[in-house]
């Protein structure tokens, strides 16, 4: 069985988004689409009604791109457990008040036991010093947090299993 990977909203619009003229941009965009082209064979790939919540806002022709990305992908509802770990992690300051939607997402995937939170959001998720405090708050309240981490850190290398 594959190891199952949530994919936050910034994924999916990385991997939809008309091409960026901001280098780095662009090669998080190529770097989301390489990884997207055999992530369903290597991981089950699960999401959110929340990210498809916030796949279908915005403009409509980029919403029905985002949204069809999202099909055939599973979507994870907030449980209560969810909801009562998003506080948590607000409460602590592992994510600040106005990322709660952030912290949702975390929730969702930890109390699914998701082994891996795939995002490009660098600012409240995919943080050395946040990850430190979500996963440290996790742990408190009895989960085990998923790896965070971004498309990139889970491209097939096909050197992982030498050595093992």
């Amino acid at each position: 069985m594959n190891a199952t990977a949530y994919i936050e909203t910034s994924v999916v619009s990385y991997l939809t988004a008309r091409p960026s003229r901001d280098v780095v941009v662009a090669a998080y965009q190529e770097v989301t689409r390489e990884w997207w082209g055999d992530a369903a064979a290597r991981f089950e790939l699960v999401a959110s009604e929340l990210v498809r919540a916030e796949c279908a806002g915005g403009d409509p022709g980029a919403a029905r791109d985002r949204l069809k990305m999202l099909e055939g992908v599973a979507l994870l509802g907030a449980s209560p457990e969810a909801e009562d770990l998003a506080q948590r992690l607000l409460d602590l300051g592992a994510v600040p008040r106005e990322a709660a939607a952030d912290a949702a997402h975390i929730a969702i995937a930890v109390t699914n036991g998701v082994e891996y939170l795939v995002t490009w959001n660098f600012r409240h998720i995919a943080n050395a010093a946040m990850r430190v405090r979500i996963e440290r708050a996790c742990r408190q309240a009895g989960y085990e947090p998923p790896v965070i981490c971004t498309p990139s850190e889970l491209m097939e290398t096909g050197h992982a299993d030498e050595g093992d």
